[in-house]
């Protein structure tokens, strides 16, 4: 995915006025082709053993694919309403540090399609695959969602 600099610059301004993300501490990280990157600090969002709080890592995934789809569509000037349908979430492993989301269209999934079904209906279903990685590579956590774009009121 290609995302212009102000689809980049939109996509903040919306995460910042969600209130959960400025207590959080998130940022944007990267767009890496159709891979989009969010993070956070572990300070603001640590639980009472000093690791990541499960609810922060939902919250990061969650929005991670949100933004993913927010991003798609901003970059192709398709205006949509961008909902969680349903998730499931694995928490693997604690988090003993600052931490990032990676999201990317399920396999067999695409968000072109996604992008075209949306412009022709007016509507579009999406799967995503967010994950937290550790720095040895595996996962902390993972989700697994579908996101529903329907055309903005």
């Amino acid at each position: 995915m290609h995302a212009p600099l102000s689809a980049l610059a939109n996509l903040r301004g919306e995460l910042g006025r969600i209130p959960l993300t400025r207590a959080m501490g998130l940022s944007v990280e990267g767009v890496h082709g159709d891979t989009l990157v969010l993070a956070a600090p572990l300070a603001p969002n640590v639980n009472d053993k000093g690791c990541a709080f499960g609810g922060s890592l939902a919250s990061l995934m969650t929005l991670a694919g949100w933004s993913l789809l927010e991003l798609a569509l901003e970059a192709r000037a398709l205006p949509a309403d961008i909902y969680v349908q349903d998730s499931s979430i694995r928490y693997l492993a604690p988090v003993w540090h600052d931490f990032r989301a990676i999201a990317a269209p399920a396999p067999g999934e695409s968000l072109d399609a996604f992008a075209a079904t949306f412009a022709e209906r007016g509507k579009a279903r999406l799967r995503v695959h967010c994950r937290v990685p550790l720095p040895d590579g595996g996962d902390a956590a993972t989700l697994d969602a579908r996101f529903v774009a329907l055309a903005g009121r």
